[in-house]
């Protein structure tokens, strides 16, 4: 069982290293993916040993808050029009009480609302609103949360709230400490700071330190701990300053307080910029619908809709969810899952997707899919899935996280006593750099002791360090996102840039996938009657060559017969009884297993297999019939696709049922380097291990439905769909609009977050290597430590959020340039 979890109280790596600690000890769960920058955990444990409550108590038990984000019952709030009294309260929870699937209803007066859990998969929203209004009233759908007020949002606005408040307060004590220090003495100065102060330290910075307080407990601690001891024990040794004359260091405690409050704000707007691809997708879709309920039509929400219901979409309306069309025909702009920008002809009979625009008739729509299992959702859910994964190469930096703040702790008790104990060295280096203002080699030991540790604890930073890799997947997966290219998780990220081989499916990959009848070659019997034979026999085949045929039959008219033992042979054929006499359709393999001579025909076979068509021989027990062939188009981009991908270093090839010389002449044209043809549908796996061993890394690419455990076996799947046949699970890479071009934009795209990924490991290592031996020494100050701390950080974000920049055009009249 594998679930999502939204964590409270984590800020930084530390945080997500101490729930990953404490999972991967607790007995019966397998695997973790903590995301510090979306405040989620994906867990997946077995539920014969520990159930989800259990999961949210482990990783309560880390002093974390934890809930979790998919449970059958959801709760809905509504707001109910038309109650004035006790009695319409009571009216209105009866009415909702009485339905199947409620739970924990309560209607309040005072607020026109009405809070209950309900069962999706038991109740409809629109029955629930033909309940209340069936006894007078009415409701409309309220979010928990309003759309505009994202959890996200929320936190910012309460980080902006408590930055504004802290920026002004240590306004107010800065410009005191001025004029105190060069103007006119203050009567009461420290305890007027004090009072000024200690509001920053312990109201505003309340949650740093029960985040604090909560990481010691479990024995590991996080950047809390060093913004907490940068704060309170100043501020506290300060206070001595209104009993006796000594150095007070409240100013200081309340500025680094502020500057990781800045800090933090500025962090998660940045933050809210790198996931604006999810905002983006989840505003694509349509915020209402009309169904009729009862002959009437009735305006819902989209979240109100359930499968079964029958919308109402005119021209011009985006199609509010997935679904069959039931009534009407009309033209569809569906450029946001295919990438085709004109309309395409949808009519009785066929599949819509949501968040498409209807762009002529009025069309009567039932819901096939809502919520997560739609194909908006779905892509929000890959992207989610590849914002929250990790790749290889941050797993060092985690490891490394997890001893940062304790090694600082250790440098920090260092520094300390080397200031105490060698005293003469540190001023002679102090004094060097004396024409820093900051640097005041003419304090106390102890106050330069103090001030010099505080520094080196508020300057380590070891959030940039768990920036890192989220940042750049997040924006790296939504401009993928934007461009139709679905990154799965952060491992393809790092493979696919290295790839060495990859291999082509050909049916619906390097061609069209609507083949074609070019020849038909009979030889006892009429055209017409081998094209009737043929057909029927093709007519229950799920193969696209079969369905050529039997669509060829179609447009001529040809009346069908009726076909008795269908049997389809894998990788061969098929075999089937009409009027008594038993046929065969396939290959020459087939044709070999049932001994059947076809040696006449071998040069007209020889000729259609050279010009790339797939011939097929018909024949009875004893004799052939003849031959028909069926021709697949390449498509038209395939062949400066494979030199693009040849340009790279990258070597190509192709896997194909077809014999090897249709496969030669399809290769040929495509300009493919390796063509692997006869493959049986159960032996792309094998031929895919075959690749690795010769080439290495090698990526599959396949229309990810057939070609699913080929994909599985590739070290990077891309699966080419179009629509609604995306295969979110079959594949790493899912290319949503059935363009070749796209597997160069994924290599790039991939390239580039890497890229962007190694900059912030260096920046965030070259940032604490340069800034905490200067801090050790005592040529920076706490408040100017805490400052750079925040901007260390914000660099990381500001650094990933270029990655949308990045060009991933792909020019195919040129040379590609990587």
């Amino acid at each position: 069982m594998r679930h999502t979890f939204k964590i409270t109280g984590m800020s930084c790596a530390s945080c997500a290293n101490s729930i990953n600690s404490v999972l991967e000890h607790t007995q019966g769960v397998k695997t973790i993916n903590v995301n510090v920058v979306n405040d989620i955990a994906d867990v997946e444990y077995d539920e014969s040993v520990i159930d989800t409550q259990g999961v949210i108590e482990a990783i309560e038990s880390a002093g974390y808050g934890a809930s979790l984000l998919d449970e059958s019952f959801q709760r809905i709030s509504l707001r109910v029009e038309g109650m004035t009294c006790a009695t319409c309260v009571n009216n209105v929870e009866k009415a909702l009480k009485k339905l199947e699937g409620t739970e924990d209803v309560s209607v309040n007066l005072a607020t026109h609302k009405a809070t209950l859990k309900y069962n999706p998969e038991k109740l409809r929203i629109s029955e629930m609103k033909k309940a209340v209004q069936g006894v007078g009233y009415d409701f409309t759908l309220e979010e928990e949360i309003d759309d505009s007020e994202a959890p996200d949002v929320i936190k910012m606005r309460a980080a902006k709230k408590r930055m504004l408040t802290a920026s002004v307060i240590t306004a107010i004590v800065m410009s005191l400490m001025v004029i105190h220090m060069f103007f006119l003495t203050i009567p009461g100065y420290t305890i007027i700071t004090a009072l000024l102060g200690a509001p920053v330290v312990f109201y505003l910075g309340a949650h740093v330190h029960r985040g604090s307080f909560k990481s010691l407990k479990n024995l590991s601690p996080n950047m809390d701990v060093l913004v907490s001891l940068g704060s309170m024990p100043p501020y506290l040794i300060g206070l001595l300053g209104i009993f006796m004359p000594i150095t007070t260091f409240i100013e200081m405690a309340t500025t680094i307080m502020t500057f990781h409050l800045i800090g933090k704000y500025l962090e998660s707007r940045a933050k809210g910029k790198a996931s604006q691809a999810i905002k983006k997708l989840v505003e694509l879709g349509a915020k209402t619908a009309r169904i009729i309920v009862d002959g009437e039509e009735i305006e819902v929400t989209t979240k109100e809709l359930s499968e079964g219901d029958i919308m109402v979409i005119r021209p011009g309306e985006k199609i509010p969810t997935d679904g069959i069309i039931k009534e009407g025909s009309t033209m569809i702009d569906e450029s946001i899952a295919t990438g085709e920008s004109m309309p395409v002809k949808r009519q009785q009979g066929d599949e819509v997707i949501g968040a498409t625009i209807n762009k002529q008739g009025s069309i009567k729509v039932e819901v096939t899919k809502i919520g997560k299992d739609t194909f908006l959702s779905q892509v929000i859910t890959l992207v989610e899935q590849a914002q929250g994964s990790k790749v290889p190469i941050q797993e060092f930096a985690d490891r490394v996280t997890g001893y940062f703040v304790p090694a600082i702790m250790v440098i920090t008790v260092l520094t300390f006593s080397s200031f105490l104990i060698f005293t003469d060295f540190h001023v002679a280096i102090m004094e060097t750099m004396s024409f820093l203002p900051w640097v005041m080699p003419d304090q106390s030991p102890l106050v330069l002791a103090f001030v010099t540790a505080t520094a080196v604890l508020v300057i380590a930073c070891p959030c940039a360090l768990g920036l890192g890799t989220p940042t750049a997947l997040m924006v790296g997966s939504g401009l993928g996102a934007d461009k139709g290219i679905l990154i799965r998780n952060g491992e393809a990220v790092q493979t696919l840039k290295d790839i060495k081989m990859i291999a082509f499916d050909k049916t619906g990959t390097l061609t069209y996938g609507k083949p074609v009848v070019t020849d038909i070659h009979p030889e006892t019997i009429s055209e017409t009657e081998f094209l009737r034979i043929a057909a029927s026999m093709e007519e229950g085949s799920e193969h696209p060559l079969g369905q050529a045929i039997v669509s060829s039959a179609s447009d001529k008219n040809i009346t069908l017969k009726s076909v008795k033992d269908f049997e389809a042979l894998s990788g061969r054929g098929v075999k089937a009884t009409i009027e008594k006499t038993t046929y065969y359709i396939g290959n020459r393999r087939l044709m070999d297993d049932q001994n059947i001579d076809y040696t006449a025909q071998n040069e007209t076979i020889t000729t259609l297999e050279n010009e790339a068509k797939t011939v097929m021989i018909l024949a009875t027990e004893q004799k052939m019939l003849g031959l028909i062939a069926v021709s697949d188009e390449l498509k038209e981009d395939a062949p400066a696709v494979i030199r693009a991908i040849e340009h790279l270093g990258i070597k190509t090839a192709m896997i194909t049922g077809d014999n090897e010389r249709t496969a030669n002449a399809i290769a040929k044209k495509a300009g493919i380097s390796s063509v692997i043809a006869g493959v049986l549908p159960d032996g792309k796996v094998d031929e895919v291990k075959r690749l690795q061993a010769k080439y290495g890394l090698v990526a599959m690419v396949g229309d990810g439905i057939n070609d699913a455990p080929a994909l599985k076996q590739a070290n990077v799947g891309i699966a080419l769909g179009t629509g609604t046949d995306v295969a979110i699970e079959a594949a790493d890479v899912t290319l949503i609009r059935d363009e070749l071009a796209l597997i160069i934009a994924s290599i790039k795209l991939s390239q580039g977050i890497f890229r962007k990924i190694k900059e912030n490991y260096f920046w965030a290592w070259f940032y604490n290597a340069v800034a905490i031996p200067f801090a050790m020494f005592g040529l920076l100050h706490p408040m100017i430590g805490a400052a750079a701390m925040s901007v260390s950080s914000l660099n990381v974000i500001y650094n990933s959020l270029r990655l949308k920049r990045k060009n991933l055009d792909v020019s195919l009249e040129v040379q590609y340039e990587a």
